[in-house]
């Protein structure tokens, strides 16, 4: 039987942007995609650069490994006129290899302090946190699409871990 027209009964509404349910959806699409952008993880701590042509390079540290979870920080490196580096956006994130969950756990972007999501929770309502969470790994969700879209990988071998650059085409760490 051809339908002419949509039943809505029986259908289940897509959680609306900032609920707790769509935070959780995109926790777990942060996973994915930084599977897909990491797909070894290293067994210990690590730091990497991806490299593609006419793009930016993409800094990962893996600061953190357990058996369920992986914090990580994930950057671009910007030079100053005076010699320093600048860290931007700067996220922390944590992975949760269990239940297949990355979520952002502090943000330091100069640009949009309302990302700042490190604050002591006793000075932000609850309502403000859910939002903010949600935002900041919107964020995540849509920087991690855009530097797949741009080829950025970081490939190692799962008894070696990753050291120096990495090259989103090649898989050979370069020396140090």
């Amino acid at each position: 039987m051809i339908l002419l027209h949509r039943s809505h009964r029986g259908l289940i509404p897509p959680d609306p942007p900032g609920a707790f349910a769509a935070l959780m959806d995109l926790y777990e699409r942060n996973y994915i995609n930084i599977r897909r952008l990491l797909p070894v993880m290293p067994r210990g701590r690590a730091e990497c650069v991806s490299q593609t042509p006419g793009g930016l390079d993409l800094h990962l540290r893996v600061t953190e490994r357990c058996r369920y979870t992986s914090e990580l920080i994930l950057t671009y490196r910007f030079g100053q006129d005076d010699g320093s580096t600048i860290a931007e956006p700067n996220l922390s994130i944590r992975v949760y290899h269990d239940a297949r969950q990355a979520e952002v756990m502090t943000a330091h972007p100069r640009h949009h302090p309302a990302f700042a999501i490190d604050a002591p929770a006793h000075q932000r309502p609850e309502g403000i946190l859910l939002s903010t969470r949600w935002r900041i790994n919107r964020f995540l969700y849509k920087w991690l699409s855009y530097c797949l879209r741009q080829g950025h990988r970081f490939a190692a071998d799962p008894d070696h871990p990753v050291q120096g650059t990495v090259s989103a085409t090649s898989s050979k760490p370069a020396p140090s």
